[in-house]
């Protein structure tokens, strides 16, 4: 089905929970904000590295960097305004670090909250749709390796993996057990469709379920519930990661059953681009569909990568929103009910 000329109905759309975070989820959110207005991005608050990371040292606010990335991604704003966003400060003491981190910083030394200077900041850019921190607990993750070394910190998972040469075992919360935010379990309670991914699996997606309440809300949905799996496997975490193990690390940190459907890159990678991706042990990420089918989840492959030209293997923003569309359509009904427009998933 070619969708190119989807309108976005009256209703505003299917209610879309897209959880994540990173370069992946705002990605996709970019073609998503064209398909629907009711658009929620639930966005993980584990990350301590970067401009972000020296943000929530110096100010003790949460990580800002992923949920600008979304807010940006689903803005709508003049060119000007998303150029002063993106720009990033070359000398002095804010060297590295982008306007739009310092804007989200501005809001929450005014706002009552940091909830509400993100709630804000989402006004001010007339987002299609809403961003929301996962929580706005203060939280680092932990890996534990296979060979019983642990790690503190997002950032140092990376560097600390490769050290040790064997796989995580497994992610933890410190504190264990933040509370989610309020608004972002009603968002997946109400959501017609929810979506995990794309992005660092261990980084991006899984911490979003290590939140209180925010799996189990998942596994008891009734929405649609698409996974969309990266393109290459990941170096510092996921080296020689089938799909089907991919789809296993979530459902070890989260509830069994939270995968409907599996979304995956059909298109071939430039081999060019595959020999860069080898230097850092990454690779193509293997789609074994009869492992990933006997966990009970449907296997959707498309041609969803991006522009090469950067030498990154990244999904095309226009591309993924399309193939998703199309399957929320092939699997679900519009109808009315009490509640107005809703997209019902067929069993």
């Amino acid at each position: 089905m070619d969708l190119r000329g989807w309108k976005i109905p009256s209703d505003g759309g299917p209610r879309i929970a897209a959880i994540g975070g990173g370069t992946g989820l705002s990605t996709m959110l970019r073609g998503l904000k064209h398909f629907s207005r009711n658009i929620t991005a639930i966005v993980t608050m584990a990350d301590d590295g970067g401009s972000s990371g020296l943000l929530r040292k110096d100010l003790g606010m949460p990580p800002p960097g992923d949920l600008r990335n979304c807010i940006q991604a689903l803005a709508n704003v003049e060119p000007v305004m998303a150029d002063l966003l993106n720009y990033r400060f070359h000398d002095g003491s804010l060297a590295g670090q982008s306007f739009g981190n310092l804007f989200l910083a501005a809001l929450d030394g005014i706002c009552p909250s940091f909830e509400d200077a993100v709630e804000r900041m989402n006004q001010i850019l007339a987002v299609t749709g809403r961003v929301l921190p996962v929580t706005d607990n203060n939280v680092e993750i932990v890996a534990e390796l296979e060979n019983g070394t642990s790690v503190r910190g997002e950032s140092k998972i990376f560097a600390f993996k490769k050290q040790q040469h064997c796989r995580i075992r497994r992610i933890r919360m410190e504190p264990e057990h933040p509370a989610a935010l309020p608004r972002a379990l009603e968002a997946i309670r109400e959501a017609d469709v929810i979506i995990l991914g794309p992005g660092s699996l261990y980084t991006s997606i899984v911490p979003n379920l290590l939140v209180d309440d925010v799996a189990q809300e998942i596994a008891n949905s009734h929405a649609l519930r698409i996974y969309v799996a990266n393109i290459m496997t990941q170096e510092g975490e996921t080296e020689e990661y089938t799909l089907s193990e991919h789809i296993q690390a979530l459902y070890q940190h989260g509830v069994s059953h939270m995968i409907d459907v599996c979304l995956a890159n059909s298109e071939p990678i430039p081999e060019e681009i595959q020999a860069r991706y080898r230097l850092e042990n990454a690779e193509p990420i293997v789609i074994d569909s009869r492992a990933v089918r006997s966990m009970g989840i449907e296997v959707i492959c498309e041609p969803l990568a991006g522009d090469c030209s950067t030498m990154k293997a990244r999904h095309d923003p226009e591309k993924l929103a399309l193939a998703i569309i199309n399957i929320i359509q092939s699997r679900c009904v519009r109808t009315w009910t009490e509640r107005g427009v809703r997209y019902i998933r067929e069993h």
